[in-house]
């Protein structure tokens, strides 16, 4: 029996198991966040500190997702997210004991909280990057849109789950089912015999895979606007999340009961939006689909604000669940589609940095403005504040990609190759630690200036994305046919990674600068940069006898002429 579209990437047996792992770790997840957020509430029932749970959870994926994802993409990434399970099966497992005995404290939860939220930071990059690994490239907008249907349906459950447990047997039994979840996923990549692809080239050290991470988005248009937009619906949007526990237990008077449903009522959302989000994207583009979406959770926000009754809060979650999945879905796919996957964990890192910095930002001034103005007044002007900012980031498009060449499509020849490195320097620029400087000289006609400066712009994003630490464009003044493209890398490694990272769409670029050359054909050139140890040391001044400092005084009187 053919599988729905909203299903397909489940065919996959790879995606299938990781994918179901997910769900039981997110199940465990969203058991331990809803058992936090209530027991917050009865440790310290202040606004802020409530929200604190909240931003524990998503503070450490703001500080640490860019080294995570240079080390994901630096290491082994199976065994890395190995390693992260474990920090979490600890953590969880202590939280869980400490509760039980009744010695946690309010300040205990959130550093317990915390350690938690620092293993999902340094797993995140990394499990992005391997679930894209387990499907096609024309599965994998679906592939995200179902991480977030298995996340969401955890959420359904887990909340509901969870509030039945806090009052069948307290916080530390949820927390607890929270530990065992995890066995999950080492289980699933215990199992799994990832082929690692060898490398000629020496692994990327820890600060310069940082670096041109951070370039490869600089220069990358759909990862900025990714960036952008997904930064203006989570900033405004993390206030329900904030201030949920205390909106059910001040405004509404109810219990973790009603907490754990709606929360459940916002995840059953999630998972109607997932399921059906193949049949939207297929009419709608990539941006209206995300305003789509945002209008749907922007509507919930503000029937939340204005709730007297449980059941308005239940519409107003599902809502709120509906475009929290869709949008954050497409939102994710087309960082995710953006970024080849040499730098994928690196990108998805940055684009993480930037959607939970906002989370982060937004959790701390939503519960510090709750205090201020009160919990129903702060919801009102989230909404405003969600409805301003998806319209001003609507400029920023996600309907462009950096794409492979479309089916059928010619390959992009190969840009011009430089002289051999001379014999006598072959062990200097395998040993050297020194920039690595590049140009090509190109002779334009007059007829094509514009068309060359449009090409070259182009062409400037490509060098930066494969690790070019600078460009430049110069055109010769005495001859106004000839230009001399300039850029550099941070090393020879990084030098002879550059064609690896160069996409079909970047190789294309380069072609048609070369196409609008004219003359002989385009000879590169690369400069290796002298070390300051290779150069001699300047000659010293003779030193000065003992007593130079004399020198400086007056020289002595000439002698007086004698008498005649």
């Amino acid at each position: 029996m053919a599988l729905p579209s909203a299903l397909l990437p489940l065919r996959h047996p790879l995606f299938r198991m990781l994918w179901t792992a997910n769900v039981v770790v997110s199940l465990g997840v969203w058991m331990q966040n809803t058992g936090a957020g209530w027991l917050m509430t009865s440790l310290d029932p202040d606004p802020l500190v409530v929200s604190m749970v909240q931003a524990a959870t998503i503070l450490p994926i703001f500080l640490l997702a860019l080294p995570a994802g240079a080390i994901a993409d630096i290491i082994d990434r199976r065994l890395f997210i190995l390693c992260t399970q474990a920090w979490m099966l600890v953590a969880a497992s202590v939280l869980a004991i400490l509760t039980y005995t009744d010695h946690m404290t309010s300040w205990g939860l959130l550093a317990l909280t915390f350690s938690i939220g620092i293993g999902t930071a340094m797993n995140a990059p990394a499990w992005g990057s391997v679930m894209a690994e387990s499907v096609p490239r024309h599965d994998l907008a679906q592939a995200i849109a179902l991480n977030g249907v298995g996340f969401n349906l955890a959420r359904a459950i887990g909340p509901a789950l969870a509030g039945f447990l806090v009052l069948l047997a307290g916080p530390s039994f949820a927390f607890a089912l929270n530990a065992i979840s995890y066995l999950a996923i080492v289980a699933v990549l215990l199992s799994w015999h990832r082929r690692h692809r060898a490398s000629k080239l020496p692994r990327e050290h820890f600060m310069s895979a940082m670096r041109v991470g951070v370039r490869f988005v600089r220069f990358t248009p759909v990862m900025r606007a990714a960036m952008i937009r997904s930064a203006a619906f989570y900033g405004p949007a993390s206030a329900p999340w904030a201030l949920l526990p205390l909106i059910v237990h001040d405004e509404l008077h109810l219990g973790a009961g009603t907490f754990g449903a709606l929360l459940g009522l916002m995840g059953a959302g999630g998972v109607t939006s997932g399921l059906v989000l193949p049949q939207i994207r297929a009419r709608l583009s990539r941006g209206n689909t995300v305003l789509a979406s945002m209008l749907s959770s922007g509507a919930g926000m503000a029937l939340l604000a204005i709730a007297p009754h449980w059941s308005f809060a239940a519409v107003a979650m599902v809502l709120f669940g509906v475009g929290w999945v869709a949008a954050s879905s497409v939102i994710q796919s087309a960082a995710q589609l953006s970024a080849p996957p040499w730098v994928r964990a690196r990108a998805l890192a940055i684009y993480q940095l930037a959607s939970n910095g906002a989370m982060v930002a937004g959790t701390f001034f939503w519960g510090w403005l709750g205090r201020v103005i009160g919990l129903s007044h702060v919801m009102m002007v989230a909404t405003a504040a969600f409805f301003l900012c998806c319209l001003l980031a609507r400029r920023f498009s996600l309907d462009t990609e950096n794409d492979s060449r479309p089916a059928g499509a010619a390959a992009a020849p190969a840009p011009p190759t430089p002289e051999a490195v001379a014999p006598e320097l072959v062990s200097v620029v395998e040993e050297a630690r020194t920039r690595v400087l590049e140009w090509q000289k190109y002779t334009i006609a007059e007829p094509d200036r514009e068309t060359f400066l449009t090409v070259m712009a182009e062409v400037r994003d490509a060098r930066g994305r494969a690790g070019a630490v600078n460009w430049h464009l110069y055109e010769d003044v005495a001859h106004p046919e000839g230009w001399i493209e300039i850029w550099s890398v941070e090393t020879w490694t990084d030098h002879l990674r550059e064609a690896m990272r160069t996409s079909e769409t970047d190789r294309a670029a380069l072609a048609r600068a070369q196409a609008l050359h004219i003359g002989d054909p385009i000879q590169p050139a690369r400069y290796l940069a002298v070390h300051p140890h290779r150069l001699p040391a300047p000659p010293h001044p003779p030193a000065r006898p003992w007593h130079a400092p004399h020198a400086l005084a007056s020289p002595p009187p000439p002698p007086l002429p004698s008498n005649p």
